[in-house]
């Protein structure tokens, strides 16, 4: 009789766990429409179920983490926008490519190389219809007249703005690294030029010169001038950009009902610069321009929302939301912090720097029926995770000469993991400096913000090298106990040599060895410096 009754446990126990290995599978396996939308410079503190003190109404980005779930302490891979987006879209950290400080212009060419898997290559090998709705940034392959030339790892200055035959077919657009729709904007909303551009065209040519206030209200504050279509509307793009992906969701929702799904990267090119919202929205938030183009931003990601479950598509679609770094102090801090309101909440720095204020961003995941309403992981993630959760939802497995960078967070999303999912997870600002972080610690390779918050970097010669130097008060390197000490104030890398050492050594093997992944070791597109900035600590 005991016997039996064993047998008979363990078979039940069998029944649950094969039944469980069943339901994970069905959600691997599910052909789910994957929605990544991405705001432009949004802050932390600007989102309000990240900030209880939040001066801003964020209802709509509030909803996602009451539907899904909240990620804490997720980081874009750099303080800036193009290498962001690299990271995004390769699953590989931004310090590998060719641009190694700064971002792209909008007649940059293309930076993801030729043969590189992209996650909308990967899903549009899957079977997955591939769109990207907005920003680019990540450069496009224009034709130049003859004799001419464009930066190729900066923004173009004024003088090469009309060296493009604006005409002809664009190279290397967002079609040419696994999109099959395209729709938006070359680059940020302050670059030329300043129309649309659908697929490997223009919409309309730019044939007379535009540029716009950076804020409203602030006239003498002014965007690049250069080439743009006549009537274009700074103001009209987030509406544009929000109502084309509405009707690309509407449009494919029959075809991912007959097993065809979707892919719809959704980048908004706000509330960065200019900060310029419709103006049925001015004034709505009673501080600034700023917070009224936030709130903006926060309707169109309910648009999007609506949209899905007025389609009867949200338990098999799978929402993201992110922002691609820190807000710029473009939006006025002053004014901000003057009405209680701070964008970068309790964190040290801006848009650009290796502070977390920097990079530290907004990330929400939704998947109704799937996602258990309000649930948050409190450890480190990074925008660079999104290729291999893709893959690891879809079961596909990656080339080793891929995604190098990227660690599935679907432990997280399903499983109610909270421990570490990634090893360490690398930081860089807009010049270049490097910051590593392995849970509590934080090491920053420079003296400074790296970016554009005080101290601002200095010229290397006047950097202080050893603790002997006593040429300046800024010490080489920071190391930061972000466990007591959230708002880097208390560097203690004198305090504990043998913790830096053992980042410094794990951030130099991660670069070296082309990824921070296991498999085999991969080559980077550049040499790759992480000391540029600090003295070499000798292990």
């Amino acid at each position: 009789m005991n016997h039996r009754k064993v047998i008979r446990c363990l078979l039940i126990f069998l029944s649950v766990l094969v039944l469980q290995i069943v339901s994970q599978d069905a959600i691997c396996s599910e052909n789910m429409n994957i929605i990544f939308i991405l705001a432009d410079d949004l802050g932390y503190g600007d989102v309000s179920c990240y900030n209880p003190e939040s001066k801003i109404r964020t209802p709509n980005i509030d909803r996602l983490a009451n539907e899904g779930i909240i990620f804490t302490d997720a980081h874009s891979s750099s303080a800036v926008c193009s290498p962001t987006r690299y990271s995004i879209m390769t699953g590989r950290y931004n310090w590998r490519s060719k641009l190694q400080s700064g971002v792209l212009g909008g007649l940059s060419p293309r930076l993801i190389e030729k043969d590189r898997l992209t996650v909308a290559k990967m899903l549009h090998q899957n079977g997955y219809y591939t769109a990207c709705i907005g920003k680019w940034h990540l450069g496009m392959d224009w034709v130049l007249l003859k004799g001419k030339k464009v930066n190729e790892l900066g923004i173009e200055n004024p003088n090469q703005v009309w060296n493009v035959d604006y005409s002809k077919p664009i190279k290397n657009s967002p079609n040419s690294v696994g999109f099959d729709y395209y729709f938006g904007i070359s680059a940020s909303l302050d670059m030329v030029p300043y129309t649309f551009i659908e697929n490997d065209r223009v919409v309309e040519l730019p044939v007379t010169k535009l540029n716009f206030p950076m804020m409203y209200g602030k006239e003498n504050q002014r965007t690049r001038l250069g080439p743009a279509a006549k009537g274009f509307n700074a103001e009209q793009v987030l509406p544009t950009l929000t109502q084309k992906a509405i009707e690309f969701i509407k449009e494919r929702k029959p075809y991912a009902d007959k097993g065809k799904p979707f892919f719809l990267y959704l980048a908004f090119a706000s509330p960065h610069t200019p900060i310029l919202p419709d103006k049925k929205w001015l004034g709505k938030s009673g501080i600034n321009p700023y917070c009224d183009f936030v709130m903006a931003t926060d309707d169109s990601v309910g648009q999007i929302l609506n949209t899905v479950d007025e389609l009867g598509i949200s338990t098999n679609t799978i929402v993201f939301f992110a922002s691609d770094n820190g807000c710029s102090p473009s939006a006025d801090y002053k004014t901000l912090l003057s009405k209680g309101h701070n964008p970068s909440y309790k964190y040290r720095g801006t848009k650009a720097d290796i502070f977390e204020g920097g990079h530290r961003i907004p990330l929400l995941v939704r998947w109704q029926g799937k996602i258990n309403p309000g649930e948050r992981y409190d450890e480190t993630v990074c925008l660079i995770d999104f290729m291999a959760t893709c893959a690891d939802l879809l079961k596909i497995k990656l080339p080793e000469n891929s995604a190098e960078d990227s660690v599935s967070v679907m432990p997280a999303l399903f499983n109610k993991v909270k421990t570490p999912i990634r090893e360490a997870t690398v930081h860089h600002s807009i010049n270049g400096s490097f910051a590593i972080r392995q849970g509590k610690w934080k090491l920053i390779l420079c003296p400074d913000s790296g970016g554009w918050s005080e101290p601002r970097p200095a010229n290397k010669k006047n950097v202080k090298l050893s603790s002997n130097d006593s040429s300046n008060n800024l010490p080489p390197i920071q190391l930061y106990d972000l466990e007591n000490d959230i708002g880097e104030t208390n560097n203690l890398y004198a305090k504990y040599p043998d913790i830096v050492k053992k980042l410094a050594g794990l951030l130099e093997r991660y670069a070296n060895q082309g990824r921070s992944t296991s498999g085999k070791p991969q080559k980077n597109e550049v040499p790759v410096n992480i000391w540029k900035y600090s003295k070499k600590i000798e292990n």
